[in-house]
């Protein structure tokens, strides 16, 4: 087992919503995230996991927002109280059914289970590698917000998607690299695509002059956003 310590760009990380209650004015509590199981993109949040970053919350006197789909310039409400139990992270949140538009559809979506996620947002502070399995054990993670998303599958899906080319032995296009970029690493469009047009569309272009993509692959199954 590998320790690392790391401060990242913001990553996200979806699971489906379970709700332990949502009245007509708003409130609703339900697990933002879950303790020592394997996700879809084989981490394990640990037990504790946001325990330092709850109390910088409490502290500073602020509160964590709900935002809609992880848009920061669409917040929707305020998770009133969290808390770790033995489960995962808890939360009572409130949404702002008369100020904001997409809270009264957040909330139409989960009273109808058609909107069925929810989604964190934070940076990795500390985490292991357990180099036998790839599986990586999120040990302390800075809690950014917590989102209410349409599909809880969406971001482990799609960097599924990219890890499954690779390992498969397709080299994944631009866009589909890029959108890695954005779920996997918290990039934004902008920065994803700087990043894909600067380092990927060359190595595609000297793959095609050498007909070979070997040594590449190799090195895009080794790499990681942590």
């Amino acid at each position: 087992m590998e320790s690392r310590k790391t401060t990242m760009q913001i990553l996200h990380k979806s699971i489906d919503l379970e709700l332990k209650s949502l009245t007509d004015k708003g409130s609703f509590s339900g697990y933002g995230s879950v303790f020592n199981v394997v996700d879809k993109g084989g981490d394990i949040v640990a037990s504790g996991a946001f325990a330092e970053s709850l109390s910088k919350w409490q502290k500073s006197g602020r509160t964590v927002p709900v935002l809609w789909q992880h848009q920061s310039d669409q917040p929707i409400g305020a998770w009133e109280d969290l808390k770790e139990d033995d489960h995962g992270l808890l939360g009572e949140a409130s949404l702002w059914l008369d100020d904001a538009p997409y809270a009264r559809l957040a909330h139409k979506g989960m009273s109808t289970k058609t909107i069925t996620g929810l989604s964190i947002g934070y940076r990795v502070k500390d985490y292991s590698v357990n180099k036998d399995t790839g599986v990586y054990t999120l040990q302390k993670l800075d809690l950014v917000e917590i989102s209410v998303v349409t599909n809880p599958m969406n971001d482990d899906a799609r960097v599924a998607d990219v890890k499954s080319l690779i390992e498969a032995g397709r080299m994944p296009t631009l866009p589909e690299f890029e959108k890695f970029l954005c779920d996997a690493g918290g990039f934004s469009r902008t920065q994803a695509k700087a990043i894909a047009g600067s380092g990927l569309s060359k190595l595609l272009t000297r793959c095609e002059a050498e007909g070979d993509l070997g040594d590449t692959l190799a090195a895009l199954k080794g790499f990681s956003i942590l």
